[in-house]
């Protein structure tokens, strides 16, 4: 599977490591839309980016990750067929896919850890949607 993945310069660390943990870990190719270093970087022009490459159907799933998730879960929301979860631990994660058909994970480089984001990641990506009385509501967000 062919994940992407950005972040600013408050998530730059915790990207790099998900970007490993994604590709010799889960097996998967990444794309990496930046930012590609600690400078102070501008989150809306990443979440742009990726949100429309979502939305346009290139990639099936995508990462976020800034200082606290927020910023990058309200500008990614933005687009049509997008569903970006704030997640801070595996239940969310687990659930944004079974409920909600999330395909975008978006997490906090300054609240959660690496060993956290791992295990959130590997189960956003195997988690699938449950359809079913969820479908009916998520017709409803577009």
């Amino acid at each position: 599977m062919k994940v992407v993945i950005g972040s600013d310069h408050a998530g730059f660390d915790l990207k790099e490591e998900i970007k490993l943990f994604l590709r010799e870990d889960l097996g998967h190719e990444v794309e990496d839309i930046g930012v590609y270093g600690r400078d102070s970087a501008d989150y809306p022009l990443v979440a742009h980016r990726l949100a429309k490459d979502i939305a346009a159907g290139r990639y099936p799933f995508g990462i976020l990750i800034c200082g606290t998730g927020i910023g990058m879960s309200i500008v990614a929301n933005r687009y049509k067929g997008v569903r970006a979860a704030l997640c801070h631990d595996i239940l969310t994660a687990r659930l944004s896919r079974q409920h909600n058909n999330a395909n975008i994970l978006a997490m906090g480089g300054r609240l959660i850890g690496v060993t956290l984001a791992e295990e959130m990641t590997r189960e956003f990506l195997a988690t699938s949607f449950e359809g079913g009385r969820h479908e009916r509501r998520i017709k409803q967000i577009d």
